[in-house]
């Protein structure tokens, strides 16, 4: 177990096994959400000047592949260590947390989760938490 917050000891982040399937309630995904959001801004300083070196070179450059594989190794970690904590990742920087009934929804650099998608639905079609909330009552709220 992680400690999240020495502020706060009393919430823990249970790290599993590559894979294995976690179901949330909203109260134990907004307890995990300050490391992941953590892990999610680590990453996404450790992208930035890749990026830009990257939007800066020719496609030919020979430098081009390592630095291309640096950035997917870098990628690849941020989905591991969010897929040990029982969360998984719909694209760069989306985060889902899964519910049972569908994901609660987060996206860097957003400051809480405020978003739901059904399973088949597309991150960008997220629809507000409250209103789900409101309009379903579902078991995990």
């Amino acid at each position: 177990m992680i400690e999240l917050n020495e502020a706060e000891p009393s919430v823990l982040a249970q790290i599993g096994l590559l894979g294995e399937p976690k179901m949330f309630t909203l109260s134990e995904a907004k307890a995990l959400l300050p490391l992941v959001r953590a892990i999610t801004k680590t990453a996404f300083e450790e992208l930035g000047p890749i990026g830009t070196q990257l939007d800066a070179m020719l496609v030919c450059d020979p430098r081009r592949g390592q630095l291309t594989g640096a950035y997917e190794t870098k990628v690849r970690r941020w989905i591991s260590k969010l897929e040990r904590l029982g969360v998984t990742s719909s694209g760069l920087w989306r985060v889902d947390f899964d519910t049972g009934d569908g994901y609660l929804s987060w996206r860097f650099p957003e400051l809480r989760i405020a978003y739901f998608r059904g399973y088949q639905m597309d991150f960008d079609r997220r629809q507000s938490l409250a209103e789900v909330i409101e309009n379903t009552a579902p078991d995990w709220a």
